[in-house]
Order: C-alpha cells, then sequence, then structure tokens
C-alpha cells in the first residue's frame, strides 16, 4: 500500500518496518518489563498503523506531518495503556486511541472558538463518561455524567457538542462500485407541511417512472426518509436506493 516514497516527519514510509502478530506480543511483553529497545522497535514497526488512521483526515487539509506527530502520541499512550490478559490485538486497541488523540488535536486547534471553561467541562465530561462506561458495561447517561460532575445536565450537553468537530454534509461514508454515498444522503426532512406545493408538483414529475424508482422517491423527499431507512423498508442495500435514486432524478431532469 505504501511502495511509493512518501516522507512524513523525515521518515521514508515506503522503507517502514511491518511486525508479525507474534513480534508485537513479544515485543509488548518486554517492554511491560522496562525494555526501552523492545518500546523502541514496537513503536516503528507499528508507524504504519498511524498512517492507515490519517488517511481517514486528508480531506480536511490539516498538515500531514503535525496529524502524523499526534498519532505517534496515541500510539505511545496505546503502547503503555495496553493490557494483554483481555485478549484482543494490539492494532484493535490502538487504533481508537490514535484516531482519539487526532480529534482532541483537531478540536484543540479548531477554527471555531470554545471557552476554556466549556472546553474542561468537555474534557471532564469525557473523562467521566469512559470511567462510568467501564463501570456500568454500557454507556452512561447525560444525566448520570451530570450528576457525576455536580452539574446541570444542560451544561454537559452544551460542552459536549462544542468539542464536537463539524462535518462536511458532501464527506463520503461508503462507496460501491464508484456509487458514493455521502452524509447529505444520511438526512431526512421533517418540514414536509411547509412544503405541500412543492409536493404536489413533485408527485406530478414522477409519474413517468417505475414502481420501485416512485417508492424510492416518495420515501425520501416527500416522507423525509434516509436511504438507510428506504433500504430497510423496501429491502434492498443502502447502494442499490442510492443508485436508483440518482437514476430516477436523473430521468426527472431529462
Amino acid at each position: 500500500m505504501y511502495k511509493t516514497k512518501v516522507v512524513i516527519c523525515g521518515v521514508d514510509t515506503s522503507k517502514l518496518p511491518v511486525l508479525k502478530e507474534s513480534e508485537k506480543t513479544r515485543l509488548l511483553k518486554e517492554t511491560k518489563m522496562g525494555n526501552k529497545s523492545a518500546r523502541e522497535q514496537l513503536i516503528n514497526g507499528n508507524l504504519r498503523l498511524i498512517l492507515s488512521v490519517i488517511q481517514r483526515f486528508t480531506s480536511r487539509g490539516e498538515n500531514l506531518d503535525d496529524l502524523f506527530q499526534v498519532g505517534c502520541i496515541g500510539l505511545i499512550k496505546a503502547i503503555d495503556n495496553f493490557d494483554d490478559s483481555h485478549n484482543v490485538r494490539f492494532s484493535t486497541y490502538a487504533v481508537p486511541m490514535i484516531i482519539g488523540e487526532i480529534r482532541r488535536y483537531l478540536r484543540d486547534n479548531n477554527s471555531i472558538r470554545v471557552s476554556r471553561s466549556i472546553k474542561d467541562t468537555a474534557y471532564r465530561a469525557m473523562q467521566v463518561k469512559e470511567q462510568l462506561t467501564n463501570k456500568l458495561n454500557r454507556e452512561p447517561t447525560v444525566s448520570e455524567i451530570a450528576k457525576e460532575l455536580d452539574i446541570p445536565s444542560r451544561d454537559v450537553v452544551i460542552a459536549l457538542e462544542s468539542v464536537v468537530d463539524p462535518i462536511s454534509l458532501y464527506e463520503p461514508i461508503y462507496s460501491d462500485g464508484g456509487d458514493t454515498i455521502y452524509v447529505l444522503d444520511q438526512v431526512g426532512d421533517n418540514n414536509d407541511d411547509r412544503n405541500w406545493l412543492e409536493e404536489i408538483s413533485f408527485r406530478e414529475a414522477i409519474k413517468n417512472l417505475s414502481e420501485r424508482e416512485k417508492k424510492i422517491l416518495s420515501l425520501r423527499f416527500i416522507k423525509g426518509k434516509t436511504q438507510m431507512e428506504v433500504s430497510e423498508e423496501i429491502g434492498i442495500s443502502q447502494a442499490q436506493v442510492s443508485r436508483l435514486e440518482k437514476f430516477a432524478l436523473e430521468k426527472i431532469k431529462n
């Protein structure tokens, strides 16, 4: 995947080593025993994992060198906190840690300014959420988090919402043979009562479509359902719904 020479932070990614699972297990055990050389080998042997993660954030226009360095911090945290008694692969544990570290970096460098007090509340809420999740073996409610922090639930909601990264409606979330599904395709519309004139015009425009095409467009644009909801209702995949929807709209335009 990384045969082409790409240099990030002065590292030639085409020459990065790849560790076998047995090697990772051995190095993790030696690292826990304080072997610094093993720890260094483990870090270097998982740098490709960081590369695979930062691919998810390339569309944001962030500096790859910065993301790579932040990803390294997440990797090191994963190495230091990994517990092999849980019987999970190291990469399964490390990827969320790396992603979380990058997201924290992006939140702190977000162009939308959030007050320090709200940020502090958000970070404390996230810590409490993680602690309660481990304690309760489920995701805690906002009320439970607020009770633990001794603050109103409203403050918890505002704080957590303030550090959520904005996402483009045109960010791809799934692709099947060239039929890409975007965030926009998942957004429903519940304002039908205010658009009854448009609904009448739309009904006239779909008379020449097939019954399946009519049903898809009716569910999508009249009832405001998402493509996933439509796919479950008519029994086909979401990718097929996307394909048929685009084809039907093209027929109407023509």
